[in-house]
């Protein structure tokens, strides 16, 4: 059982960059909030704070939050080397300040691996938020190197446990609760779909969700996939609702194809959504299409089909065990067939990343005791091969 004697103060820190690891962290702030325990503290910055992406750190505050500190780290032109740097400055001034127990960072983003490195330098205990998964782009190095800064590791099934050991992780310090943006997903308490289209102002009776994010390795053949993917939309008929990628290099490159889109009457174009409102929308799609992890893990939740298009997520999946996904390249031909054949589907519902309660689960792993009396030391677990 965790005793406050034993450290300074009861903080815990939530670091979250974008509005998808915000709503992958939001059930575990909720339950420490609920808890009573521990003294959550929340530190907004990345895409949360442009307001071309909507200024999504509105979001976090309209959910009532307390401890909510907001940071800039970076402008329009900002490559990512600097706004790695300027993120590590600011949560290193902001630590020092607060001087929490731990910090909780999530999955493959900069500004993650920012938290993790400003944790491990300050012997902080630092939680990692699904590690151990695979992606096609730099984010997977990101992935693993925020790993091996962490000291525990919250991964969603057996397969990322198993990876996080190859880094020469201990066991013992790998803790697998599913994934916990599915305790929202499970939730009785999303918006309905009839507020979500009176608030988006969502006029179309069916219609498909889009979301397409730049592969930081394949920047070149970016300008000729964003424009046959949107070209391949427009042709097909469909009705469409687009969320702005996420603010890696190439973004400007999407956002200016989507300004085909603009007057399009088949085409809804928002810079975020409210993580229930999408969560809701989703379920309620015909499909997903582009190259957004939520076509890899929410879609299957609820049964929705996916088209997967490009490299981003390879080796995120396999075909076998996932029915709902259609893997395809950014290629007209293909991406139309797809679509054709998504609309063919009948999927049932199902989740390889656990079953809804990575909130208890965090929970009841913070009142361990061993926990907090393990050595802030790390050591390297070799495998036998």
């Amino acid at each position: 059982m965790y005793n406050n004697d034993m450290n300074h103060n009861n903080r815990i820190v939530f670091l979250t960059g974008t509005r998808a690891d915000y709503g992958k962290l939001k059930s575990l702030i909720q339950a420490v909030a609920d808890d009573g325990t521990f003294e959550p503290h929340i530190f907004a910055t990345g895409m949360h704070m442009l307001s071309k992406y909507g200024s999504t750190y509105k979001e976090i505050q309209k959910d009532g939050f307390r401890n909510l500190y907001m940071y800039v780290n970076q402008n329009a032109t900002n490559d990512m080397d600097i706004t790695l740097s300027n993120t590590i400055t600011g949560f290193s001034n902001y630590i020092a300040e607060i001087q929490p127990i731990a910090i909780v960072v999530h999955g493959d983003r900069l500004e993650a691996l920012a938290g993790a490195i400003v944790g491990a330098f300050n012997n902080i205990k630092v939680f990692h938020i699904e590690g151990g998964e695979v992606s096609g782009t730099i984010d997977e190095s990101i992935r693993h190197a925020i790993s091996k800064f962490s000291h525990y590791h919250f991964v969603s099934n057996e397969t990322a446990k198993k990876r996080i050991m190859q880094l020469g992780e201990p066991e013992e310090n790998i803790i697998v609760f599913g994934s916990p943006d599915i305790d929202i997903m499970y939730s009785d308490k999303l918006p309905s779909l009839a507020d979500i289209r009176s608030h988006y102002e969502i006029d179309f009776e069916h219609y498909n969700i889009f979301m397409y994010h730049p592969v930081t390795t394949e920047l070149e053949q970016l300008p000729d996939h964003i424009h046959e993917v949107v070209t391949s939309l427009i042709e097909s008929g469909d009705n469409f609702i687009a969320i702005y990628p996420n603010n890696d290099a190439g973004s400007q490159i999407i956002l200016k194809e989507y300004q085909q889109l603009k007057d399009n009457p088949h085409f809804r174009i928002f810079p975020s959504m409210k993580f229930e409102a999408f969560l809701t929308a989703l379920k309620n799609a015909d499909m997903i299409i582009g190259n957004s992890s939520s076509g890899i893990r929410e879609a299957s939740i609820y049964g929705t089909a996916a088209i997967d298009i490009g490299s981003r997520q390879s080796g995120r999946y396999s075909l076998t065990d996932n029915c709902h996904i259609i893997h395809i390249n950014e290629n007209k031909t293909e991406i139309l067939d797809a679509i054709h054949r998504a609309h063919g589907l009948t999927l049932q519902p199902e989740s390889h990343f656990g079953s809804g309660n990575s909130d208890r689960i965090f929970i009841e792993t913070l009142h361990r005791k061993d926990i907090w009396d393990t050595q802030i030391q790390k050591r390297f677990i070799d495998i036998d091969f």
